[in-house]
């Protein structure tokens, strides 16, 4: 029970002992109005609906976009933003990636540690150190994405509906406050609802939608430029078959196409997560044509290759994509195995890039942005320190993809 659930009864109790069946009633509607609304509105100054700078709609932004770059591991690191081992985010870094090739940016940024728990108020100095990393992505001519990421798992665990009124409370009370304090950057600038939240079966995919529903009318509430920004909603999951399957609709809005879908692709797994060989089945430390070992033959892949990739994206196009809603591949990478050596290492690396290069393809043939994810630290393109690019080979088969 929260702490806001207990002052609630204890008033409660207060009222019937005090001024009788008049009392219990006050008491009674106290209680009601605080269950539908926990937390203060926090939009608190809407503005007048501003067009400047906002002329594009989804679709042609979307078309402006040639490769995403996210900055893992650093904004949504639970303990601050230097938690995770990576220093903070700087504007050298997003210099160095823009000279890399990327165009756009995904900040995966945390919200809830930051917040009061009592009143939904978000740290004034955490919305602007936000705010300065979003001027860096901008003043750099980088579109950038900002969203509500893992967060402790407050919605992403919570797709359900008894936790909905409370999910959506939350949601409203922290839009409405990212809204506000990023309200004046123009359409360089896109929010996204959510990250990876769980919803595996249709009705978990009609509570995610209130969630959405609740994360637009908010942002569009704000007004200013916030009255046309484009707002990126994910999929169950962000799994690609679980949306296509489930997501039949986006929420709606007051204004006609500014808004994406966000899926993530992070397939086949035994290639591109699995870290030690099960009973039901083996890594895949190898990928893709001409890849297989002739030594470590049970580390070959069995499924999920080139035609598998294929097809998931296909799937995207038919469903989104080729009824004017653009998709975003908000993260994709494969793991770089660190137990190979010799002639294993070289054959597993050159799967990897491989891999890499055959995503990136697959995604822009099929209208899909490809957003690659990145954790930092040792395993990272670029050296976040010195802002150097570390790993050559990674950034390049990413740009391959993106040739003719």
């Amino acid at each position: 029970m929260s702490v806001f659930s207990r002052f609630c009864i204890t008033l409660l109790a207060v009222s019937l002992a005090g001024c009788g069946s008049s009392g219990a009633a006050t008491a009674a509607a106290t209680t009601a109005r605080t269950a539908a609304a926990p937390y203060p509105s926090y939009n608190t100054n809407p503005a007048p609906a501003d067009m400047t700078g906002m002329s594009h709609n989804a679709q042609q932004i979307a078309a402006s976009i040639r490769i995403g770059w996210n900055i893992g591991n650093a904004m949504e690191a639970i303990g601050g933003e230097t938690a995770w081992e990576n220093p903070q985010v700087s504007n050298a870094l997003i210099q160095a990636v823009k000279k890399a090739g990327f165009n756009a940016i995904r900040l995966p940024v945390s919200w809830d540690q930051y917040a009061d728990q009592k009143t939904g108020q978000i740290s004034a100095a955490w919305l602007n150190r936000v705010k300065q990393v979003v001027q860096y992505c901008v003043d750099n001519d980088m579109v950038v994405l900002v969203n509500v990421h893992w967060d402790g798992g407050w919605l992403e665990r919570n797709v359900t509906p008894g936790k909905k009124d409370a999910v959506n409370a939350k949601q409203k009370a922290y839009w409405e406050q990212i809204a506000t304090a990023l309200r004046d950057f123009d359409e360089h600038v896109m929010f996204a609802s959510a990250n990876e939240p769980g919803a595996p079966n249709a009705p978990a995919a009609t509570v995610l939608m209130s969630y959405h529903q609740t994360f637009v009318d908010a942002v569009r509430a704000t007004g200013g430029r916030n009255a046309y920004r484009v707002l990126v909603v994910q999929g169950p999951d962000t799994d690609i078959d679980k949306t296509v399957k489930l997501m039949h609709t986006l929420p709606a809005d007051k204004v006609p196409g500014r808004m994406m879908a966000e899926i993530h692709f992070y397939g086949p797994y035994n290639f591109v997560m699995m870290d030690k060989d099960e009973s039901w089945g083996n890594q895949a430390y190898y990928w893709g044509a001409g890849n297989h070992s002739k030594t470590d033959t049970k580390h070959n892949p069995t499924f999920g290759e080139e035609a598998f990739v294929d097809a998931q994206f296909a799937s995207l196009k038919r469903k989104f994509v080729d009824k004017g809603i653009p998709v975003v591949l908000g993260e994709f990478s494969a793991m770089r195995r660190k137990n190979l050596t010799g002639d294993a290492l070289a054959l597993h690396l050159k799967s990897r890039n491989d891999y890499h290069t055959h995503v990136v393809k697959a995604a822009v043939a099929n209208g899909v942005l490809p957003f690659y994810w990145d954790v930092g630290v040792t395993d990272g393109i670029f050296d976040r320190k010195t802002s150097l690019v570390r790993d050559q080979a990674t950034l390049d088969a990413l740009m391959a993809g993106l040739a003719p």
